[in-house]
């Protein structure tokens, strides 16, 4: 596993392709909530 190694994190950065290891978007984390504000009436 390295560089060449299309499924490693490590060979998609060499390749420049992305997929499950190395997502184009960058994935939102779990904990990460959306705060939503209330409108003053």
């Amino acid at each position: 596993m390295g560089r060449g190694d299309k499924k490693t994190k490590k060979g998609k950065i060499f390749l420049g392709s992305y997929g499950k290891v190395r997502p184009a978007k960058p994935a939102r984390s779990k904990t990460e909530k959306k705060v939503e504000e209330k409108k003053p009436e």
